[in-house]
């Protein structure tokens, strides 16, 4: 142990004063701390300690101020002291255990979080997200940081746990891994890498943020270092702890240390033992004065007794369980067999303890170094020499060879021997140089008695030389070390008498020996024998110094033992070896009386004389020094006289504020080493197992009161122990119970309710984001136990689901009111600038939808965190989605008021309700509830006024559109369809009233909008129609309307509403499309316009678009669907019908320029003569080529421009079968009409050219076979090839110039 002379000096200016001890009750009353040793027999204050003091002046000088600072300087000084004596019993308890462990299976406490802390992280997640740090991570990682900084590092709620002691680094990672957990089991597949390495990838990338700069190592290191001292502590640390708990200076301790020897466990034990000794004494006065505390049955008086002898008791076979050495003898006292109180001893069992010589059991161990042997002068130099040592009884050892010369060794010997007076031989030898020696020579030998006291250092030691040595003057210098076991606790001699045991004053050697913890006997050994000669057992014996007996010679130094009937006197020859004894056999006695070595009494009764005495021995020195600082009374006072629960009490609340400013987030847990010291001190003094945990109890619901973050589970440990102790259902047996006990539960039992319920009223701020985890399940249970009448009777379910559901429409209205707060929807209230100010409808309608938000995030974090409940109790869902509804009640008030005060027709508060809806709709239990019915209640009007307006407005667009239509394709504005804003809408029925559709961002681009962009459309009005019509329906399908009846409605109307603007689309398409064609050109000149392509385009489109917007899963909504389909074929047959009408006439139109070449007509027979005089004297040109050449061209455009524009093969393939069909018609029946006649060789060579080139034509735009070679087809064909037939034989081939109905391309090729 340190020194404490260090600290003399410094100790010179304390100031000493008498503690003023609180005693034991004395009429069954519990004294106040307070209360002095003048009322209760202790210690008077000290001759010193008064001189010191000051002298009182007199009222009438001293200010009330003086007399104030007066009062405080005592109390502190009052309450100095009693931390000084409180100390002392812990130091006691720290020094020598023997009830309580340190427990090493609780749970391991994370290091807390200080506000420097958390600044610090918040500043490391601020610097990532920022891009200044080197950690790589991807966007989703980034995002789910992001959200994890401001809901959870950025929250108030965190700062507050903070505050409380209550977060650790361990919470804000748990809080981390669920937050991802979902998004990264949202996330795609991807191969070769698993959800589970994208989770450790991450938290590996928290830690590397959280952690910032510091190195790993070193904080791994700074963990272990900590987690180990919060798992057990030595026995320094203890000291040093409770030095800081009760504001112990380092030299008070040291003193108070040396002082109570709390090196020495034998003084610690015996200690105990006349602590013990004492209860019981306290116990059978309490039970003769009939002095008991105030109980709430007056069976239970008797019972206190035993209480009490039961717990002495136990104690009694606790310090009997520690080992005393080992090896030692298993005897043991039977419980209560102690002799200083035989009124509880059946004395006719006493014979049955006594002790006999063969429970007596020592093992010494030896050893014997031999150094060297001087004065051997008769040997030659080089003869050899050599030493032989043994314990009598025991194996013969010997030494290494030496010369004569040179006779020095250094060598050890290792004994062992149940002797206390052992004989240690050691020999001297040469060796024979005769030939016929058989034994070496013997020079000499020493024969040693060593004690367990004899020096330990080497000596010269005269040898006894042998007959034929001629040195008679030889020493040897050894050194015997004789130890001193565990259970001989002093030993020496002594001169000794007695009545029944040594009979002769005679000097022998005795061995005081510690058989068991409560079992001591005083031993007289002789040489060489394993055995005492006789043994006192010291059961009742008191010992102390006594005067010298006349008539006894021999012995300086006096003291004895008494007991009823004997007396056995001893004699020292020294006082300081007298005082040792004495000492040593008080520990062993277990006596209240101490006694006083007349040395120190002569000393106390002279004045100044301060100087110890320099035969007394060092604890006698600590314990003067000890006196002088004024800390003897702390050391010598009574533990029994002590009122120790309040001394509990205060030591347990220091302790506890202690372990809630430690580094740790403890949550009321103490350390284990606190756990250990406490325990110990209440089974060592007595303290009742129900103050202590009433205390705690007390103490905890102080610190949760003023913020402080206690386990609920820790509350409920200490309240069940309280009301199965009160209740009398202990598992121990009925104990018994106080008034004050009873009382003080009663009332702390209510404070607990109300705290519990408290709790639950504030859940999201006293368990934010569920931490500590399961601290709302355990409040939960608890307040289910505190709800219960006894500990028997379960409290009815109903009646705590009552109390659980007020406070959770207690805590809706704090939620929202703080949610508000944060949100600034009360801006104006709280902000002096905006009183007077009007908010915007357009602001409010903005903070509403922010506080929407909030909302759905609270609800998402309730059931997120807080739905441990369920565990608790199975209906805490249902209470949750009552707490829930009234919670969005308080918010649709809001909402409410933000929704009048928006313009009738104004639709920037759909966003609001999808926000909502979107997220109520996907709570099984929220949906359809409540509040999600008074949401559709409040939005169903609106909607449906939205869509009539825009049914009107739509319709209106179509009306005016196709009075303005161009019919040129809308490529450009297609392609840039995803950005376009709807157009705004002035009504006619309602004037000036703007129509706005709402800016929906989820709305992507439709599905059939990506085949358009690279080729040509509809017209405007069309496209703009369409995209009307879908945006619409998208926007009130993205509504996702809850109620199912409303939603079919909805559904059907845009339906029935797409299919009436489709049909009037469509036939006004019809009538443009006639229109066009009556407008156009009827020669061949007629080139196929884009505007008849558009025509045909928003027929496709209008085709595709009922599909998608007229189509119902209800069989009769499907008719609609189907009717639209049959009035848009039959408007493109009727579309295509026109359009071959309109080729047809332009097909006639080339046959009545071929009429006039009829045989027989006038005009015929001129251009004939014409033709044949003139091609006499010049080349003619062939007539009626032109004719057929503009035919084709027109037919040949006409397909590219369809095949191109058109964006519908069937409608093509359609058109081209009846153009083909509907010409060859024409061409057969001008032929018929002309049966008779044969055809004029003009009229045959260009039938020819326009059938055949038709004929290649169509088959190359995929006209079929079988409509190509139709029954016309061939007639017209036989026809023409009979009038080839007829011209080559009349004009000899000469007149067709090649033309010919046969399958050759060679015309072809040289018309091309």
């Amino acid at each position: 142990m340190l020194d404490p002379s260090s600290s003399e000096e410094e100790s010179e200016d304390v100031v000493e004063e008498e503690s003023k001890e609180v005693m034991a009750p004395q009429a069954g009353a519990r004294l106040s701390p307070s209360r002095t040793s003048e009322s209760s027999g202790g210690l008077q204050p000290s001759s010193r300690s008064s001189s010191v003091r000051p002298s009182s002046p007199s009222p009438s000088v001293v200010s009330e101020k003086e007399k104030e600072e007066m009062e405080k300087l005592q109390k502190e000084e009052e309450e100095r002291k009693k931390k000084l004596q409180l100390y002392v019993f812990v130091m006691r308890c720290i020094a020598y255990p023997f009830n309580a462990k340190q427990p090493t299976d609780m749970a391991r406490r994370q290091q807390k979080i200080s506000k420097q802390q958390l600044q610090t992280v918040k500043d490391r997640f601020q610097a990532f997200l920022n891009g200044e740090t080197q950690i790589v991570a991807d966007e989703a990682f980034i995002n789910a940081v992001q959200s994890y900084y401001e809901v959870f590092i950025k929250s108030d709620r965190v700062s507050r746990m903070v505050q409380s002691g209550g977060c650790s680094a361990n919470d804000s990672r748990e809080v981390f891994k669920k937050h991802i957990e979902k998004r990264v089991r949202s996330l795609p597949e991807i191969d070769g890498l698993s959800k589970e390495t994208v989770l450790s990838s991450w938290m590996a990338k928290f830690d590397a943020i959280y952690r910032g700069e510091e190195d790993p190592r070193k904080q791994q290191a700074r963990m272990t270092a900590s987690a180990a001292s919060e798992l057990i502590l030595s026995k320094e640390q203890l000291y040093e702890m409770f030095q800081q708990i009760l504001g112990i200076k380092k030299f008070e301790h040291q003193l108070l240390y040396n002082a109570c020897q709390l090196d020495n466990p034998d003084e610690q034990a015996a200690q105990i033992r006349r602590e013990l000794d004492g209860r019981l004494q306290m116990a059978d006065q309490i039970a003769r004065e009939r002095k008991f505390l105030k109980f709430v049955s007056k069976e239970m008086e008797s019972m206190f007794i035993e209480e009490l002898k039961s717990s002495v008791n136990l104690l009694m076979a606790n310090l009997e369980s520690m080992p005393v050495s080992k090896g030692g003898s298993e005897f043991k006292l039977q419980k209560l067999k102690r002799g200083h109180n035989t009124s509880i001893i059946d004395m006719g069992e006493e014979n049955e303890n006594q002790l006999s010589k063969s429970d007596v059991v020592l093992s010494f161990t030896l050893e014997v170094v031999i150094m060297e042997v001087q004065g051997l002068k008769s040997l030659a130099p080089n003869r050899i020499v050599y030493c032989t040592m043994e314990v009598e009884g025991g194996e013969k050892l010997q030494t290494d060879q030496a010369e004569a010369s040179k006779p020095t060794w250094g060598t050890q010997g290792d004994f062992t021997s149940t002797h206390p007076l052992p004989a240690v031989k050691v020999k001297l030898f040469t060796e024979s140089t005769g030939v016929l020696a058989l034994e070496d020579k013997e020079l000499g030998r020493v024969v040693l008695h060593p004690t367990p006291n004899s020096p330990k250092q080497s000596e010269l030691h005269k040898m006894t030389v042998s007959k034929n040595c001629p040195d008679h003057d030889l020493k040897i210098k050894l050194a015997v070390r004789m130890d001193k076991p565990q259970n001989m606790k002093h030993c020496g001699y002594l001169w000794a008498i007695g009545k029944n045991v040594w009979k002769r004053w005679k000097k022998r050697f005795f061995v005081l020996v510690q058989v068991s913890q409560y079992t001591f006997a005083m031993c007289s050994y002789r040489e060489k024998k394993a055995e005492p000669q006789e043994l006192l057992q010291l059961d009742g014996y008191t010992v102390d110094y006594t005067d010298p007996q006349p008539g006894l010679e021999g012995g300086r130094t006096f003291f004895n033992a008494v007991k009823e009937g004997d007396t056995v006197i001893f004699a020292s020859d020294d006082e300081q070896d007298r005082i040792l004894w004495v000492q040593a056999m008080y520990r062993a006695t277990g006596q209240s009386h101490k006694p006083v070595p007349p040395t120190q009494v002569q000393k106390l009764n002279a004045k100044g004389g301060n100087a110890p005495q320099m035969d007394a021995p060092i604890s006698q020195f600590y314990a003067d020094r000890a006196q002088k600082h004024g800390m003897d009374e702390f050391i010598s006072a009574n533990p029994c006289n002590f009122d120790h629960a309040s001394l509990f009490e205060m030591v347990q609340r220091l302790t506890l504020d202690h372990r809630l400013n430690d580094s740790y987030s403890c949550l009321g847990w103490f350390s284990p080493g606190q756990v250990f010291v406490l325990d110990e001190y209440c089974a060592r003094n007595g303290v009742r197992g129900c103050h202590r945990h009433l205390c705690y109890l007390n103490d905890l619901l102080e610190r949760a009161e003023n913020g402080a973050m206690i386990d609920p589970t820790l509350l409920h440990y200490s309240f069940a122990f309280c009301a199965s102790h009160v209740h009398g259902n202990r598992p121990d047996g009925i104990g018994t119970v106080t008034v004050e006990e009873k009382e003080r539960f009663e009332e702390i039992k209510e404070r607990l309710r109300l705290l519990l319920e408290n709790q639950i009223t504030h859940f999201r701020y006293c368990f934010p984001f569920g931490r500590p985890e399961g601290a709302l399940k355990a409040t939960l249970s608890l307040l289910e136990r505190v709800l219960m009448k006894d500990i028997v009777t379960q409290v009815p379910q109903e009646e705590v689901k009552t109390v659980i559901r007020k406070c959770l429409e207690q805590a809706a209205l704090v939620n929202y009111t703080r949610l508000s707060e944060y949100a600034k929807v009360e801006e104006n209230q709280k902000d002096p600038e905006n009183v007077g100010r009007l908010i915007t409808p357009a602001k409010k309608l903005e903070d509403t939808v922010r506080l929407a938000e909030l909302v759905i995030e609270v609800l998402q974090q309730n059931e997120e965190h807080h739905a441990e409940g369920k565990e608790a109790f199975a209906w805490w869902s249902d209470l949750m989605v009552e707490h829930a509804e009234t919670f969005l009640s308080l918010f649709a008030v809001d909402m409410d008021a933000a929704l009048e005060v928006q313009s009738p027709d104004t639709w920037d508060s759909f966003p609001l309700f999808q926000l909502l809806n979107d997220s109520l709709r996907s709570d099984y239990n929220l949906c359809n509830g409540k509040f999600h019915k008074h949401l559709q209640d409040l939005f169903a009007p609106l909607v449906v006024r939205y869509v009539d307006l825009m049914e009107s407005s739509i319709a209106q667009s179509i009306h005016r559109g196709f009075e303005r239509e161009s019919w040129e394709p809308v490529k450009s504005l297609t392609s840039n369809l995803p950005n376009v804003n709807l157009p705004n809408v002035n009504l006619p029925k309602i004037p000036n009233l703007p129509v706005n559709l709402p800016q929906m961002p989820s709305i992507s681009t439709p599905s059939w909008m990506a085949a358009i962009y690279d080729s040509d459309n509809g017209s405007g009005t069309s496209e703009d129609l369409f995209w009307k019509l879908d945006a619409l329906q998208t926007f009130i399908r993205d509504l996702h309307w809850p109620e199912e009846e409303f939603g079919k409605h909805l559904e059907q109307r845009l339906k029935l509403m797409s299919s009436d603007m489709i049909e009037s689309c469509v036939k006004r398409t019809r009538i443009a499309f006639e229109a066009k064609l009556q407008k156009s050109s009827r020669s061949t000149d007629f080139r196929v316009p884009q505007s008849i392509c558009t025509m045909f385009n928003v027929m496709v489109d209008a085709k595709a678009q009922s599909a998608k917007l007229c189509a119902m899963e209800m069989g009769q909504e499907k008719q609609y669907h189907s009717q639209i389909d049959t009035l848009i074929e039959e408007t493109v047959k009727e579309m295509i019908t026109l359009l071959v009408a309109k080729f047809a006439v332009i097909l006639e139109g080339v046959l009545a320029k071929l009429s006039r070449y009829d045989e027989g007509t006038l005009f015929s027979s001129f251009l004939s003569f014409t033709v044949k005089a003139a091609s006499k004297y010049v080349e003619v040109p062939k007539p009626g080529m032109d004719v057929a050449d503009a035919y084709v061209t027109f037919v040949r455009h006409s397909q590219d421009i369809l095949r191109d524009k058109v964006n519908e093969e069937i409608y093509i393939e359609r058109l081209f079968d009846q153009w083909y069909t509907s010409s060859m018609n024409l061409i057969c029946t001008w032929l018929t009409d002309r049966m008779d006649l044969q055809l004029h060789l003009y009229q045959l060579k260009i039938l020819i050219r326009i059938v055949k080139k038709k004929y290649r034509d169509f088959r190359l735009q995929g006209v079929l076979d079988s409509t190509l070679n139709s029954k016309m087809y061939d007639t017209v064909r036989n026809r023409l090839t009979l009038e080839e037939a007829t011209s080559s034989v009349s004009e000899g081939g000469a007149g067709l110039q090649g033309i010919t109905m046969r399958d050759s391309d060679e015309e072809d090729e040289d018309d091309d």
